[in-house]
């Protein structure tokens, strides 16, 4: 039996900078502060698990020592003495410390201690520092002047995924580098090259569906290829990975979703019961539900959020999607994107899983019903108005199949009016009209105005009330601009300032005016 087996995450692991992917600004940066000799005493590398932090710590490690070159180099041999030993965790130099079971005050004082002595085999003692959140405060505190004044030989590079669990006193005396998620086709790329060298057979699909689960993260991506060899004994497919991941394929959630948006609610519940049948994980099923939300909403026509080709559907389930997307609004994506990310935590937490996410699939097709809030509010006004006509020709049609009615009100100038409004309490509508109506010209059924608000329902009910009030129709029409005629309530008021007994009353109180008229 063959004990000495690799990983590859561990096998193929990069050993220089051209070898470390999807990092580019990180190795620009180091490789010309090598080269210029600006090497700065403390670096903190930061990033989520499987991008190359503590890789990166190792080459730049090999990168002050290699005994290639007379001093510092961007590109180690990785065949002297000081690389081998590097890369193999046993340079006396450089050493490696995990801060998960190094937390306390007194491991730090040892460090420091150790650092004051010069390197035995390399220019430099290097110190990196994996998981340094995990130190406790006073271990810290500890490293607070060292790390901000060390010894000319000692470089500090400190890892962590946690970084805002670093104190920023520590932040402020490090040069931080943010490593960034590796894209899907960068890991693409690698994967292909790694099968190619391990004589593996793996097919687009089984790759493309392993960079995507590794989201980001080399080393993600390389144990779930090293467990898909290990499951297919070296044909690596895309039915295979499916298995193994537990995720069903994008035709069939393409198939759930418009299922799920036509309605039929059995025919949805039935397609989820044989996708659980067939081993798929629904909380993976959920995720990529998700995901087709989220590109079905960026493919939305009204959007016009431009190509999307690098979604992960091929041209004929985007041509689905866009089925799909004529026939519903971005309103309901949105609604159902807020109902699947509310189901999250509830499938984490839920003992039945299966119960969970079919009560998920129920509220998805009765929410993708629900009508937006400007279309409800547009249905209630036009409820309103065909209310409000209805009862005025219920009103005329009484009074018709009764005894004739004669219309007491004679409307010939905007007093009248004013008058009329307030005699039929319709104190709101006489309220804005004495108040920001300007009228130019009021005869026989035709009224032009100014109105100084602009409120756009008031034509429509003073010409309701006029047509119950007359019996006739008039014709309002708005003007554009003012005409700098008095409003009701100005003339009242320029009346009442005029008025002797009025002007003697307000003599009687210093800076007294006349703020209404009621």
């Amino acid at each position: 039996m063959d004990t000495n087996y690799t990983v590859l995450a561990r096998k193929y692991r990069s050993q220089d900078f051209k070898s470390l992917i999807g990092q580019d600004v990180l190795v620009k940066t180091l490789t010309t502060a090598i080269e210029t000799s600006r090497i700065a005493h403390a670096y903190i590398f930061t990033g989520i698990r499987g991008t190359g932090k503590t890789s990166t710590a190792r080459i730049f490690a090999k990168a002050l020592n290699c005994l290639s070159s007379d001093r510092a180099t961007a590109s180690p041999c990785g065949t002297c003495e000081n690389c081998r030993a590097i890369a193999a965790g046993q340079h006396i130099d450089v050493m490696e410390i995990d801060a998960a079971s190094h937390t306390g005050v007194d491991n730090m004082r040892d460090i420091l201690d150790a650092a004051q002595y010069r390197p035995t085999n390399g220019r430099y003692k290097v110190y990196i520092i994996d998981e340094v959140h995990m130190l406790s405060t006073s271990a810290f505190n500890a490293l607070l002047k060292t790390l901000e004044e060390p010894p000319a030989h000692v470089i500090f590079i400190l890892a962590t995924t946690e970084i805002r669990k670093v104190p920023v006193t520590i932040l402020s005396r490090c040069q931080r580098f943010d490593l960034a998620r590796v894209s899907i086709e960068t890991l693409k790329k690698h994967f292909a090259w790694i099968a190619q060298q391990e004589n593996i057979e793996l097919t687009d699909g089984a790759n493309d569906l392993l960079a995507r689960a590794a989201d980001g993260s080399v080393r993600d991506g390389l144990s779930l290829l090293d467990q898909a060899i290990a499951q297919t004994g070296g044909h690596v497919d895309e039915a295979a990975t499916l298995d193994m991941l537990k995720r069903a394929d994008r035709v069939v959630v393409v198939d759930l979703m418009k299922t799920i948006l036509s309605g039929d609610v059995a025919a949805a519940l039935d397609k989820v019961d044989s996708i659980y049948n067939n081993g798929a994980d629904l909380s993976m099923l959920l995720t990529d539900m998700m995901e087709w939300t989220h590109w079905a909403t960026r493919m939305h026509p009204s959007l016009n959020a431009g190509a999307v080709t690098n979604s992960p559907y091929t041209a004929d389930q985007r041509e689905q999607i866009a089925n799909i997307n004529s026939r519903i609004t971005v309103n309901t994506l949105s609604r159902i994107w807020q109902v699947m990310v509310a189901a999250v935590p509830e499938m984490q937490a839920a003992g039945n899983q299966k119960q969970c996410f079919d009560m998920l699939i129920i509220r998805c097709m009765h929410i993708a019903d629900i009508p937006s809030v400007p279309e409800l509010l547009k249905q209630q006004e036009s409820e309103n108005r065909a209310r409000s006509v209805k009862n005025i020709l219920a009103d005329r049609m009484s009074n018709t199949s009764s005894e004739p009615v004669v219309k007491t009100l004679s409307i010939t100038c905007a007093a009248d009016l004013g008058t009329a409004l307030q005699s039929t309490k319709e104190i709101l509508l006489y309220s804005y009209f004495s108040s920001n109506i300007e009228i130019s010209e009021l005869s026989d059924g035709v009224i032009k105005y100014f109105d100084r608000k602009g409120d756009g329902d008031f034509a429509h009910k003073l010409s309701a009330w006029l047509l119950d009030k007359t019996g006739k129709t008039w014709t309002l029409t708005k003007l554009t601009e003012s005409t700098h005629t008095q409003t009701m309530s100005e003339q009242k008021q320029e009346e009442l300032e005029s008025d002797p007994l009025v002007a003697s009353a307000m003599s009687l109180f210093e800076d007294a005016e006349i703020v209404g008229v009621k």
